[in-house]
This record gives C-alpha cells, structure tokens and sequence, in this order.
C-alpha cells in the first residue's frame, strides 16, 4: 500500500525569529556650558574651556584638564605680532603655543578674553 502525499511543508523546529527593535537612545543629559576662549592661525590653536586647554601646532595635539592645571600665562611676543599662551603642570612640566594675531589689534581682544575666562576658571588664589 502507498502512503498519501504529505499535506503541506514539514513542521519546523522554530517559528521565525522576532522582530529585531532598535535600542532606545539615550536621554542627553545637557552639559552646563562654561565660556570658552578660541585664538586660531592658519597653523596653531589655543582653546580654553571648562574641561581646560588645548594647543594644536601645526597638527600636534596637546590637552590638559584643570586638576593638572597649575597656572596659565600669556603674553605678546616682542614684536607684537602674537599671542603666547603657557601651561605650568602641578609637576613643573611647562608648555606653550603661540597664536599669530592678524591683525594686530585681534591681540588686545585676545588679552580681554583671557583675562575674562582665566579669572573665571583659574582664579588667582
């Protein structure tokens, strides 16, 4: 005797996988946002904000953060022509970075701006 034709596909072991739901994002909790200070060439970067200062020179990277932060200094250079921002590490490691000012007067909104957020994040104790 023959067997009857199966009726429909064979049974499966699994039914299909559920659906795959994206992840949820996650609130943005905002950052309380500081003043910051941007002096920028063509070549080099000074940028002072609250998390500290930064120096680019010609694509070189330096950051640090204001624990490490011992003092900060700026000056002219001789000819006036820019500005000079200096980082003293607690562990008397001493960096620098100069900004050229074009044009000139772009240093004396420079020098306000420094005073103004230095005063703020480092002040003189």
């Amino acid at each position: 005797m023959t067997q009857p034709p199966p009726y429909g596909p064979p049974p499966g072991a699994f039914g299909p996988p559920p659906p795959q739901y994206a992840p949820q994002p996650q609130p943005v909790v905002p950052v309380p946002a500081g003043p910051e200070f941007l002096a920028v060439d063509r070549h080099n970067s000074v940028v002072i904000d609250m998390s500290g200062v930064a120096f680019e020179m010609r694509g070189a990277e330096a950051e640090f953060s204001w624990p490490e932060i011992h003092t900060v200094h700026y000056k002219a250079t001789p000819n006036g022509k820019a500005l000079v921002v200096a980082v003293v590490l607690h562990s008397g490691q001493f960096y620098e970075c100069a900004v050229e000012a074009k044009p000139k007067d772009r240093l004396r909104e420079w020098f306000a701006g420094l005073q103004a957020i230095l005063g703020y994040y480092k002040p003189m104790r």
